[in-house]
């Protein structure tokens, strides 16, 4: 059994893929994005340090 979650990321792929194919422009800015990726490493870490905190930091623990 699929779950919901699991459901979502498949759905949330295939809206991602839709908008490429319906606007070029967004693949284009998907392969820049990819290709610069090797030079902004340190924002993607920054991006994902703050999703961190976002979610984790403020949790009480039960």
């Amino acid at each position: 059994m699929i779950r919901p979650r699991t459901i979502g990321w498949i759905i949330a792929g295939l809206v991602l893929v839709g908008i490429c194919l319906v606007f070029p422009r967004a693949l284009a800015f998907v392969e820049l994005a990819a290709r610069e990726l090797r030079y902004l490493w340190w924002l993607v870490l920054l991006l994902s340090f703050g999703v961190w905190l976002a979610f984790f930091f403020g949790k009480k623990k039960r």
